[in-house]
Protein backbone atom coordinates (compact mmCIF):
# COMPACT_ATOMS: atom_id res chain seq x y z
CA UNK A 1 0.00 0.00 0.00
CA UNK A 2 0.84 3.72 -0.83
CA UNK A 3 0.17 6.21 1.92
CA UNK A 4 0.32 10.20 0.70
CA UNK A 5 0.87 12.75 3.02
CA UNK A 6 -0.95 15.45 0.77
CA UNK A 7 -0.36 17.95 3.13
CA UNK A 8 3.24 17.42 3.23
CA UNK A 9 3.39 16.41 0.19
CA UNK A 10 2.76 20.07 -1.36
CA UNK A 11 4.68 21.40 1.14
CA UNK A 12 7.85 19.50 0.33
CA UNK A 13 8.20 20.31 -3.30
CA UNK A 14 7.72 23.78 -5.33
CA UNK A 15 6.19 21.28 -8.38
CA UNK A 16 4.61 18.51 -6.60
CA UNK A 17 3.55 15.81 -8.46
CA UNK A 18 -0.69 15.45 -8.56
CA UNK A 19 -1.15 12.77 -5.71
CA UNK A 20 -2.72 10.40 -8.39
CA UNK A 21 -0.27 10.37 -10.41
CA UNK A 22 2.00 9.88 -7.91
CA UNK A 23 0.03 7.27 -5.80
CA UNK A 24 -0.18 5.26 -9.32
CA UNK A 25 3.61 5.76 -9.58
CA UNK A 26 4.54 4.11 -6.56
CA UNK A 27 1.99 1.75 -6.30
CA UNK A 28 2.86 0.20 -10.16
CA UNK A 29 6.86 0.17 -8.47
CA UNK A 30 5.81 -2.03 -5.48
CA UNK A 31 3.81 -4.24 -7.74
CA UNK A 32 6.68 -4.06 -10.01
CA UNK A 33 9.35 -5.40 -7.00
CA UNK A 34 7.17 -8.13 -5.72
CA UNK A 35 6.89 -9.42 -9.71
CA UNK A 36 10.96 -9.31 -9.90
CA UNK A 37 10.83 -11.22 -6.57
CA UNK A 38 8.93 -14.20 -8.17
CA UNK A 39 10.36 -13.97 -11.42
CA UNK A 40 6.60 -13.19 -13.34
CA UNK A 41 4.71 -11.08 -15.21
CA UNK A 42 1.51 -9.11 -14.18
CA UNK A 43 -1.55 -7.12 -15.12
CA UNK A 44 -3.18 -4.32 -13.28
CA UNK A 45 -6.70 -3.59 -12.14
CA UNK A 46 -7.98 -0.80 -10.44
CA UNK A 47 -11.31 0.40 -9.28
CA UNK A 48 -13.64 2.45 -11.81
CA UNK A 49 -13.48 5.93 -11.07
CA UNK A 50 -14.32 7.44 -14.71
CA UNK A 51 -12.65 11.12 -13.89
CA UNK A 52 -9.54 9.47 -13.24
CA UNK A 53 -9.20 6.48 -15.49
CA UNK A 54 -8.25 8.51 -19.09
CA UNK A 55 -4.90 10.08 -16.87
CA UNK A 56 -4.56 6.53 -15.37
CA UNK A 57 -4.25 4.68 -18.66
CA UNK A 58 -2.20 8.39 -20.36
CA UNK A 59 0.25 7.97 -17.18
CA UNK A 60 0.75 4.46 -17.09
CA UNK A 61 1.40 4.06 -20.86
CA UNK A 62 4.08 7.04 -20.81
CA UNK A 63 5.52 5.38 -18.34
CA UNK A 64 5.81 1.83 -20.24
CA UNK A 65 7.09 4.03 -23.33
CA UNK A 66 9.62 5.91 -21.39
CA UNK A 67 11.29 2.51 -19.73
CA UNK A 68 10.65 3.47 -16.06
CA UNK A 69 8.59 5.84 -13.67
CA UNK A 70 9.85 9.39 -13.82
CA UNK A 71 10.76 9.55 -10.65
CA UNK A 72 14.79 10.44 -9.87
CA UNK A 73 15.38 6.91 -8.99
CA UNK A 74 12.54 5.18 -10.94
CA UNK A 75 12.20 1.73 -12.17
CA UNK A 76 11.41 0.08 -15.16
CA UNK A 77 7.60 -1.51 -15.49
CA UNK A 78 8.63 -4.29 -17.93
CA UNK A 79 6.81 -6.75 -15.52
CA UNK A 80 3.23 -5.24 -16.18
CA UNK A 81 1.79 -6.43 -19.50
CA UNK A 82 -0.61 -4.29 -21.45
CA UNK A 83 -2.47 -1.52 -19.74
CA UNK A 84 -4.09 -0.69 -16.75
CA UNK A 85 -7.87 -2.68 -16.50
CA UNK A 86 -10.61 -0.99 -14.79
CA UNK A 87 -13.80 -2.49 -13.42
CA UNK A 88 -16.19 -1.12 -10.70
CA UNK A 89 -15.59 -2.98 -7.25
CA UNK A 90 -18.76 -4.58 -7.29
CA UNK A 91 -17.71 -6.89 -9.99
CA UNK A 92 -14.72 -8.03 -9.11
CA UNK A 93 -14.22 -9.83 -4.99
CA UNK A 94 -10.50 -8.99 -5.70
CA UNK A 95 -10.96 -5.23 -5.70
CA UNK A 96 -13.55 -5.36 -2.81
CA UNK A 97 -10.96 -7.36 -1.05
CA UNK A 98 -8.44 -4.50 -1.87
CA UNK A 99 -11.22 -1.82 -0.82
CA UNK A 100 -11.67 -3.56 2.76
CA UNK A 101 -7.70 -3.47 3.05
CA UNK A 102 -7.41 -0.04 2.27
CA UNK A 103 -10.09 0.95 4.07
CA UNK A 104 -8.75 -0.79 7.47
CA UNK A 105 -5.23 1.13 6.95
CA UNK A 106 -6.47 4.32 6.50
CA UNK A 107 -8.55 3.83 9.87
CA UNK A 108 -6.80 1.67 12.10
CA UNK A 109 -3.16 2.27 10.71
CA UNK A 110 -2.21 4.85 12.81
CA UNK A 111 -4.63 4.96 15.95
CA UNK A 112 -2.17 5.06 18.82
CA UNK A 113 -4.42 2.60 20.95
CA UNK A 114 -7.07 0.12 20.10
CA UNK A 115 -10.43 2.03 20.16
CA UNK A 116 -13.19 2.40 22.92
CA UNK A 117 -16.26 0.96 20.55
CA UNK A 118 -17.48 -2.49 20.78
CA UNK A 119 -17.22 -2.85 17.00
CA UNK A 120 -14.32 -0.67 15.69
CA UNK A 121 -12.46 -3.41 18.29
CA UNK A 122 -13.76 -5.84 16.39
CA UNK A 123 -12.49 -4.76 13.09
CA UNK A 124 -9.10 -3.18 14.95
CA UNK A 125 -8.21 -6.88 15.87
CA UNK A 126 -8.87 -8.48 12.18
CA UNK A 127 -6.69 -5.66 10.41
CA UNK A 128 -3.99 -6.82 13.37
CA UNK A 129 -4.05 -10.44 12.36
CA UNK A 130 -4.02 -9.38 8.82
CA UNK A 131 -0.66 -7.66 9.05
CA UNK A 132 0.10 -10.68 11.78
CA UNK A 133 0.07 -13.07 9.30
CA UNK A 134 1.01 -11.30 5.82
CA UNK A 135 3.72 -9.22 4.57
CA UNK A 136 1.62 -5.99 4.70
CA UNK A 137 3.66 -3.04 4.03
CA UNK A 138 2.98 1.06 4.04
CA UNK A 139 4.95 3.16 2.16
CA UNK A 140 4.80 6.55 3.66
CA UNK A 141 5.21 9.56 1.39
CA UNK A 142 6.80 12.07 1.84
Amino acid sequence: MVCIDVKAHRAKYTYPVPEYRLGLMLILERFCDYLESVDDLGAVFGDYEKDKITRAVIDFSEFKMSGRTPMYFGRPLGRLIDTVYFTHSHHSRFLQVADVLVYMAGRYENMPSRPAKWHDQQVFDIWQKIKASTDVEIQRWP
